[in-house]
C-alpha cells in the first residue's frame, strides 16, 4: 500500500460515507473498532480483506496498515484504544460479533468524543467488557501470496456465481487439484468451498448496500435459489439478506 499516513492516536468518532469513498491506507500506534452502524464495511491490509454489516465489528491491532472502503452509505464508528489497552489480547486483525448491547455501546461512545466525563469513562469500561466477551467471526478474504492460488482466486472473485469445481479451475489455470485444495488450506486455513462462501458473501454484502433485490443477489453470487442464500446469510449474520436491506 503506497502513500501510507501515520496517526498516531487511532480516533473515535463517527461519521458519514457514501457508497464507493475511501479512506486510503493508513496506520496508528493504537488499537481501533471499526464498526458499521449502517451500511458495510471492508477493512484491507497487506493481509486481506475483512468485510462486517451492522451486527460484526473489525478489530484493528496497533500498528496495522489497513484502509476502509464503504458499500453503501456507510454511518462509520471509530473506537480508538491505547496499545496498553487490548481487551480481546489479539495482534492481528478479527470480525467480532456485535451484540445489541454492543452495538448502543459503541455508538453512544461515539457520538460524543469530546465528552470526557467519567460517566463516558465508565461507558468505556464497559464497552470494553462486552468486547473481551464478543466472539470471533470468520468474514475475511485472505490476499494469496502464492501466484498460483492467486489465478485462480481472481477467477473466482471476477465472477461469484462461477459454479466450476477446483479441478475445473486449476485445469482453467494449469494448475492440479490436489495441489490447489493443499495450498487452500496452507494458506487461507480452509477448503475452496469455505474459501467461495466467503468470497461470496462479500460480494453479496456489496451488492445489497447497492440496493439490488435478495434473488437477483443471490442469483448473481451462485447460489441455487434465494432460499439457499438466505439460509448461508442468515448463519453467517444472524439475520435474513431482506432484514439486513432494511436496516441498511
Amino acid at each position: 500500500m503506497p502513500n501510507i499516513r501515520h496517526t498516531p492516536e487511532a480516533p473515535t468518532r463517527a461519521q458519514r460515507l457514501t457508497a464507493g469513498d475511501r479512506i486510503d491506507a493508513h496506520r496508528h500506534d493504537d488499537h481501533q473498532i471499526v464498526y458499521a452502524g449502517s451500511g458495510v464495511v471492508a477493512v484491507t491490509t497487506d493481509a486481506g480483506t475483512w468485510f462486517a454489516p451492522g451486527t460484526r465489528a473489525i478489530w484493528v491491532p496497533a500498528g496495522t496498515v489497513h484502509a476502509h472502503r464503504a458499500h453503501g452509505r456507510l454511518d462509520l464508528h471509530l473506537v480508538g484504544l491505547p496499545a496498553d489497552d487490548n481487551p480481546l489480547g489479539l495482534d492481528h486483525p478479527a470480525v467480532l460479533a456485535v451484540s445489541p448491547l454492543l452495538r448502543e455501546l459503541i455508538l453512544a461512545y461515539t457520538r460524543d468524543p469530546g465528552d470526557h466525563s467519567p460517566e463516558r469513562r465508565r461507558l468505556r469500561d464497559v464497552l470494553r467488557d462486552q468486547l473481551r466477551l464478543s466472539p470471533q467471526q470468520p468474514l475475511r478474504l485472505p490476499t494469496p501470496a502464492d501466484p498460483r492460488l492467486a489465478a485462480v482466486c481472481a477467477l473466482v472473485h471476477a465472477d461469484p456465481a462461477d459454479t466450476r469445481t477446483l479441478a475445473a479451475l486449476g485445469a482453467a489455470t494449469g494448475v492440479g487439484e490436489r495441489t490447489l485444495s493443499r495450498l487452500f488450506r496452507a494458506e487461507f486455513g480452509m477448503t475452496f468451498p469455505q474459501w467461495r462462501t466467503q468470497s461470496r458473501l462479500y460480494h453479496a454484502l456489496r451488492m445489497l448496500a447497492d440496493g439490488l433485490p435478495v434473488t437477483t443477489v443471490a442469483h448473481r453470487c451462485g447460489w441455487s435459489s434465494a432460499s439457499a442464500f438466505i439460509d448461508v446469510f442468515r448463519r453467517s449474520f444472524g439475520y435474513t439478506p431482506g432484514a439486513h436491506n432494511r436496516r441498511a
